[in-house]
């Protein structure tokens, strides 16, 4: 082999050389990214149902309350409250909150006032 070939010859092997050992290299192959998370998707939150009669915003019942409560007591009904007090009260104020149906009844008292929360057709606190 004439001697001007041994250097292009020489710098082919090193380049296949090299070329192959890339193939062969101990890096290993990178697994895919994993899928993102599937996003929750947020229920619907159920409306609270209650029963019974309820207050208007005048203080007057809807229907006629069933004898039931015998006493001012944390969970009585709206129209409990009312026949339970013997007359209308001073104020009400109807709305609806996070919970459903919100209410807060407002009794003038001889000496102070009484204020009566309901969620949902019941009663909540008072607060004297």
């Amino acid at each position: 082999m004439p001697a001007s070939f041994r250097p292009r010859l020489l710098a082919s092997i090193g380049v296949i050389a090299l070329g192959l050992s890339a193939c062969t290299s101990t890096e290993e192959a990178r697994a895919p990214a994993p899928a993102p998370a599937p996003v929750p998707v947020a229920k619907p939150v159920p409306v609270p149902t209650f029963s019974g009669p309820v207050l208007t915003q005048e203080g007057t019942c809807t229907a006629p309350a069933p004898v039931g409560a015998s006493a001012v007591e944390i969970g009585i009904g709206e129209c409990d409250l009312v026949r339970l007090k013997g007359k209308p009260p001073t104020d009400v104020l109807v709305g609806e909150g996070r919970s459903g149906r919100e209410v807060q009844v407002l009794y003038n008292e001889p000496g102070a006032k009484e204020l009566y929360f309901f969620v949902n057709n019941r009663l909540d606190r008072i607060v004297k």
